[in-house]
């Protein structure tokens, strides 16, 4: 699938297939420039020798980001196209990918790479699943991987199994929500308000996911309406 661009000069998006748990459904990887020359690769798809060239065009791969507990499986494929890139990855990834080599722990702090560009929150409190989100100053784009979802009759390369889970089991279709390992794993709901509460104090405009449709209107509105059930919960 080709590099396309979201944010004219600033962000491009690239959609890869996975199959997880007898699901078809897309991921989506995110190219941002943080500086003049330099570029971050969020949650990267598997980098074949089309999609390098493209993503070179645009500048040098500073970073690698491995944003969440399930979006590292082509973290090594962005490494071996661009070895002189540092490696982020999400707490935990560490434990589940053990071979992989990598630089730095995301935290809330930004790296100094990104620092003024992008902020960032680790969500905390479940037991399943983390994640850092980030926010592009710039562009007021909200960057997510699994905490919210938005399958709908419009979103591609999605087969039945998949369509069957989410609308008779999680009610999940067109109804943005946070991945069911989510919902299914909150253990420390203070911890986790915090942090969905953090995310809310920026002020963007549109909303880059990994799974489903974009969000780019009511982008806000839509998050907190996604999170509700933690936010307003005991």
């Amino acid at each position: 699938m080709p590099l396309t661009e979201f944010v004219p000069g600033q962000i491009w998006v690239q959609e890869y297939p996975i199959h997880f748990a007898g699901c078809d459904f897309n991921a989506r990887m995110a190219v941002i420039k943080i500086s003049d020359t330099k570029l971050m690769l969020h949650s990267p798809c598997e980098i074949d020798s089309v999609t390098k060239e493209a993503i070179s065009a645009l500048g040098e791969v500073a970073c690698i980001v491995a944003p969440g507990s399930y979006h590292h499986i082509y973290i090594s494929s962005a490494q071996a196209a661009f070895p002189n890139a540092d490696t982020y990855i999400c707490p935990g990834v560490e434990i589940k990918r053990p071979e992989i080599d990598f630089d730095w722990f995301l935290g809330d702090r930004p790296a100094e790479l990104w620092q003024g560009t992008l902020d960032q929150v680790l969500v905390r409190g479940n037991k399943f699943i983390w994640e850092v989100a980030f926010f592009h100053r710039p562009s007021k784009t909200l960057l997510l991987v699994d905490l919210i979802e938005n399958f709908t009759d419009q979103t591609p390369n999605v087969n039945w199994l998949l369509k069957l889970w989410w609308k008779v089991v999680f009610h999940m279709w067109d109804n943005p929500k946070p991945a069911p390992e989510y919902q299914m794993g909150w253990k420390d709901k203070v911890a986790a308000r915090k942090s969905l509460q953090k995310i809310l104090k920026w002020n963007f405009k549109q909303i880059i996911l990994s799974h489903g449709d974009l969000i780019e209107t009511d982008a806000k509105a839509t998050a907190v309406r996604a999170w509700s059930a933690l936010l307003g919960g005991a």
